[in-house]
Order: C-alpha cells, then sequence, then structure tokens
C-alpha cells in the first residue's frame, strides 16, 4: 500500500512511500483483541482514589443506641451500623483494588498490527519532523500545509526536547516514539504522522514476528 510522503518542508515528494502488508495490511475477523488492548491501557492507567469508610472508621456511635432490652425494638448496638443512616460501608472500596489488566507481548503486538491497519488510510509518511527553535507556530503550519487535522497521533524516531516544547500546546496533537505506540492513541487519531526513520523502526520492531 502506498502513502502520500511529504518533505521536511511540506511539499509532496515524488516517489510515495509503500507500507509494510505485516504491518499495515493485518486482516482481523474481529476487533476483539484490539478491544481487549484498548480497555488494558484504560486500565492500566486508572488512579484508584475511591475509599470508603467502614463500621470503625465512622466518627460517633460509641453510645449503644438504646437499651438491649425492654423498648420493643431491636437490638442496636452502634449508630454507625451499615443498615443506619450515616452508618459505615459494607463492602466498599478500600483504595487497594487493582484494576490493572496484562496482555503477553505476542498479542500486544498483534493488537498494534490490527489497529495499525484500520488506520492505514489515515497514515502520512513526512521525510522528517523537527523543531529547532521549539517554537509552536512553524509546527502548526507544518501540519496544516500536509492536511494533518483533528486529532493528530506525530510518531517520531525520538522525542526531541525542542519538539516537545513545539508540540504540547496545540490542541488534539499527541507526539510519541515509535517504540512506544499503543492502540488507545492509534485508535483515536484521525491522522497519523510518521517520519521516515520512525516507520522504519515500527517495520523492524511489529514486522519481524508477523507471518
Amino acid at each position: 500500500m502506498a502513502v502520500q510522503t511529504y518533505t521536511k518542508a511540506g511539499t509532496k515528494a515524488t516517489t510515495p512511500v509503500k507500507l509494510d502488508k505485516k504491518v499495515f495490511a493485518v486482516e482481523a475477523k474481529n476487533h476483539d483483541l484490539v478491544k481487549a488492548a484498548y480497555d488494558a491501557y484504560m486500565a492500566n492507567g486508572r488512579i484508584n482514589l475511591a475509599v470508603a469508610k467502614t463500621r470503625g472508621l465512622v466518627r460517633g456511635g460509641g453510645k449503644k443506641p438504646w437499651r438491649q432490652k425492654g423498648t420493643g425494638r431491636a437490638r442496636a448496638g452502634s449508630s454507625r451500623s451499615p443498615i443506619w443512616t450515616g452508618g459505615g460501608i459494607t463492602f466498599g472500596p478500600t483504595g487497594e483494588e487493582n484494576y490493572s489488566k496484562r496482555l503477553n507481548t505476542k498479542a500486544k503486538r498483534l493488537a498494534l498490527r490490527q489497529a495499525l491497519s484500520l488506520k492505514a488510510d489515515n497514515v502520512k509518511v513526512i521525510e522528517a519532523f523537527e523543531s529547532k527553535d521549539g517554537k509552536t507556530a512553524p509546527v502548526a503550519k507544518l501540519l496544516e500545509k500536509i492536511e494533518a487535522r483533528g486529532n493528530i497521533l506525530l510518531v517520531v524516531e525520538a522525542k526531541a526536547e525542542e519538539l516537545e516544547m513545539a508540540t504540547r500546546n496545540i490542541q488534539g496533537l499527541k507526539l510519541t516514539a515509535a517504540n512506544y505506540l499503543n492502540v488507545y492513541d492509534i485508535v483515536n487519531a484521525d491522522c497519523i504522522v510518521v517520519t521516515k526513520p520512525a516507520l522504519e523502526v515500527v517495520n523492524g520492531w511489529l514486522g519481524k514476528e508477523a507471518k
């Protein structure tokens, strides 16, 4: 599959780049594996902040509400019982729950190939993507020139400090190194801009185990 290629100045290159079929043309009977990798990414980034107080942690309730016998009412030892309003919570979150999910390496890489195949029509290849002064305006102008719009995933061989500074204030743009691609960013991207060196890294990383 050949995709439109651009020079580092943003002009169309005369020779388009061909995407590796082992990485960008993987057929899948369903999207179950991509969904599993997506869910695992979300779960592994989840911050566990919810903590509920048990009856022993709720303040008050030290005095017995009424005497044990003779009132005609049910026995009660504390007003902080879980069945009382204002009482503790039974089986609530403790803050120690583990929501992480794991996929083996082979499944992760297959999910990446399937996700990239689904987004192959949205891939643009550029010879190089650099920023010497760390300014945002030239980078935004270059993205507009190559018609990269919406949620953009910019894949480079390695992150440079100047490029990070230039891209962090552009709305909808995510900068990532080729070795750190994930299904979440790929699926959510409207346009994937890949530099030629980064494309070689992706092909070497994901294509070697593909059949």
